[in-house]
């Protein structure tokens, strides 16, 4: 692997809580929440009744009407976002090698929406009325598809699925792709379009939810003593990642850089992480190792927190084994109190809050924190946002499966 820097030129968002990164942004600051009660679909009969919808989002703004009905929303998440990404890069499409530009951008559960629609059709209608298009909306990588198409992009393409890590993984993986030489740029992240009944279902069924119905803003509890799991949530965060050469040759303005990137796995059960926090350490570590820092270096952590009884506890006792004393004094925010939990999305729209905190050196804190748990006993910024000098932040993912991801973001300094 080659000692190429890569940094982040561009980013774009769809989240709860805004339909562009200006809007998120200044929602999360603000403590706006994304969550309230579901509007696109009858809830009767359902134990969970709340999600953080994705609100007066209008894919014809970016592609055709046409287009828009033979793609999966997670796809018009996707495109919406890398729109906004790149035209904040600058980049110039017509003066790019287009075999030199990659597109990853993954995705935990796909075209869900889709799939479910698509077997209603079948089952009251028959197998002739199901639409030719089911599979290509339906399949994970489309979106990054959809957006090599748009834009021509013809380096490496594929998308991700590691579950509620996948957007971590994406860039982590797209980094790489860059460090070994094989794109100069690469547009980057994780989409998903989960809210619907199906999804609220099955997440229900494993009691993985938060059913305080009665006060939808107050539902999502990350490292609350009183949390009671996540909220579904849903969009797409895409940045575009570039090899330092080739940002300075176009003279692009540079928003922040990544130092590391890991990758690990709890190999311990499908859905609860292992109690001894293993795989998340091993990734902290490599992480650490990776980017040569220390504790001391560390300003920001921007945690999975979920919500879920089991993840804030295992995770705050992750970051403690491996930072030590230290973890004592960074702010780690689960900003998910806010946005939902956008499962695959969730890594990519975090890693842009951590970077917005690089730019404007400020940390969304985390809301809806109440009430002291012992074992989740870190500097969680509770209902406020704080200044604060951000060098250096690190994301946590983790995903059903055992999938842990890390990645560290550097102020820009030449």
């Amino acid at each position: 692997m080659n000692k190429n820097r890569i940094v982040i030129t561009g980013i774009g968002s769809v989240t709860s809580v805004g339909n562009t990164v200006p809007e998120t942004w200044a929602g999360l600051l603000s403590g706006k929440s994304g969550i309230d009660l579901i509007s696109r679909f009858d809830t009767s009969g359902f134990s969970v009744k709340i999600a953080a919808e994705v609100k007066n989002f209008d894919p014809t703004q970016i592609i055709s009407s046409k287009e828009a009905r033979r793609l999966d929303p997670f796809c018009h998440y996707a495109l919406a976002a890398s729109h906004e990404a790149i035209v904040h890069s600058g980049l110039e499409i017509d003066k790019l090698d287009l075999t030199r530009v990659g597109t990853l951008i993954g995705s935990g559960i796909g075209g869900i929406a889709t799939l479910e629609n698509q077997v209603l059709k079948l089952s009251a209608e028959g197998p002739s009325r199901v639409s030719p298009f089911l599979v290509p909306m339906m399949i994970g990588d489309m979106a990054s598809g959809a957006v090599s198409i748009k834009y021509g992009f013809k380096g490496p393409n594929f998308g991700v699925v590691s579950a509620c890590a996948t957007g971590t993984h994406t860039i982590g993986e797209a980094f790489h792709i860059l460090k070994r030489g094989h794109a100069d740029v690469v547009v980057t992240g994780g989409s998903e379009a989960c809210v619907t009944p199906i999804s609220l279902a099955g997440f229900s069924a494993m009691k993985a939810l938060s059913v305080q119905n009665q006060n939808p803003a107050q539902a999502s509890r990350p490292f609350d003593a009183q949390r009671s799991g996540f909220v579904l949530g849903e969009g797409a965060g895409v940045i575009v990642l570039e090899t330092l050469d080739h940002a300075t040759r176009r003279n692009a303005d540079i928003l922040a850089e990544i130092i590391g990137y890991a990758a690990s796995a709890d190999a311990y059960h499908i859905t609860s992480p292992d109690p001894e926090n293993r795989g998340a350490i091993q990734a902290l570590k490599i992480v650490m190792e990776e980017s040569n820092l220390n504790p001391n270096n560390i300003d920001y952590i921007n945690a999975h927190g979920t919500g879920t009884l089991l993840n804030d506890r295992n995770e705050t006792n992750a970051i403690k084994k491996v930072l030590g004393d230290t973890a004592y004094s960074i702010p780690v925010t689960s900003t998910k109190s806010l946005t939902g939990h956008a499962l695959g999305a969730a890594g990519a729209i975090e890693s842009i809050i951590c970077i917005k905190s690089i730019c404007d050196n400020i940390i969304p804190g985390t809301y809806n924190y109440e009430n002291k748990d012992p074992e989740c006993d870190l500097d969680y910024v509770p209902n406020k946002s704080l200044n604060k000098d951000v060098n250096i932040a690190l994301n946590l993912n983790f995903g059903f499966g055992g999938h842990n991801a890390v990645i560290a973001l550097k102020h820009y300094e030449n």
